[in-house]
């Protein structure tokens, strides 16, 4: 018996290196086999080694593209990324409060990880204020929780579950702030805390060695959503999409089949599939 396959839309910005953005989404969409649609946010010119530059692309023109493919498409699940300004991140609010997707996996992308910001201080206001209280769920890393919430960032997992809590308060439904920089020991601990009920839980995942992986953030928040379109829990969607992420790292550490650039490898995304391809 044939089973519809669900559509998940990514809307962020393009990474031309293919670990990050859309790019990056769309390979973990196939890995969960689900339909990766994509609405650009920005172009960057950027490489293994980081940002150097962004290109915006016009506030009306991402409303075009997400109205006219709403017209059309049934979407399953929305991941945001990168939305680069104010003016883009007010456009996709105001889509998302008409169309009203039933799950939308936000990762606030505020800056690069070798330095510089992705979002300006009026985006930031205006993703506070107007696109948290529209998502299933926000997924920020220490640093990015700290900015969400004008404080510092978080350093140990009480922290991070405070974090997710206060984030919550702040208007998501839930928020799992991921562990990759907080002082967990050998073990990597994602906090989540939902606001229907106030259920918390904590994932755990084994540390990786060695150069990390390009694109982690984008491909947990992209895995997440893919198993929420397919019908998957919150809760169940999160603990899978951190094991898909600690394992597509420690196989390219242990096989190092992905070698792209001076820099961070990109996240090994279709390891699964290599390795069915190959027997």
């Amino acid at each position: 018996m044939s089973m519809r396959v669900p559509t998940v839309l990514t809307i962020a910005g393009s990474d031309p290196s293919g670990g990050a953005g859309i790019q990056g989404d769309l390979k973990t969409f196939a890995a969960f086999h689900v339909h990766g649609c994509a609405v650009p946010t920005a172009l960057t010119a950027q490489n293994s080694l980081g940002v150097q530059a962004v290109f915006p692309v016009p506030s009306d023109f991402v409303r075009l593209q997400l109205d006219v493919l709403f017209d059309d498409v049934e979407i399953h699940a929305v991941k945001i990324g990168m939305l680069a300004d104010a003016s883009v991140v007010r456009a996709v609010a105001g889509v998302l409060r008409r169309r009203a997707p039933r799950h939308v996996v936000l990762d606030p992308v505020l800056s690069a990880t070798a330095g510089g910001a992705l979002l300006e201080s009026a985006g930031l206001d205006a993703l506070r204020d107007e696109l948290l209280p529209l998502v299933t769920l926000v997924t920020p890393n220490a640093a990015e929780a700290g900015m969400l919430l004008r404080r510092a960032a978080p350093d140990t997992e009480s922290d991070a579950l405070l974090a997710a809590r206060d984030l919550c308060d702040a208007g998501a439904h839930a928020a799992l702030v991921t562990g990759g920089h907080l002082q967990t020991g050998d073990a990597c601990v994602d906090v989540l805390y939902e606001r229907d009920g106030g259920a918390t839980r904590g994932f755990r995942a084994q540390r990786v060695s060695g150069r990390g992986a390009h694109g982690t953030g984008c491909a947990l928040s992209s895995a997440i959503a893919s198993l929420l379109a397919l019908g998957v829990p919150l809760a169940e969607s999160c603990g899978k999409a951190q094991q898909f992420v600690a394992e597509a790292m420690q196989v390219n550490h242990d096989h190092h089949e992905l070698e792209v650039g001076a820099g961070a490898p990109p996240l090994h995304a279709l390891h699964r599939m290599w390795r069915c391809d190959r027997g």
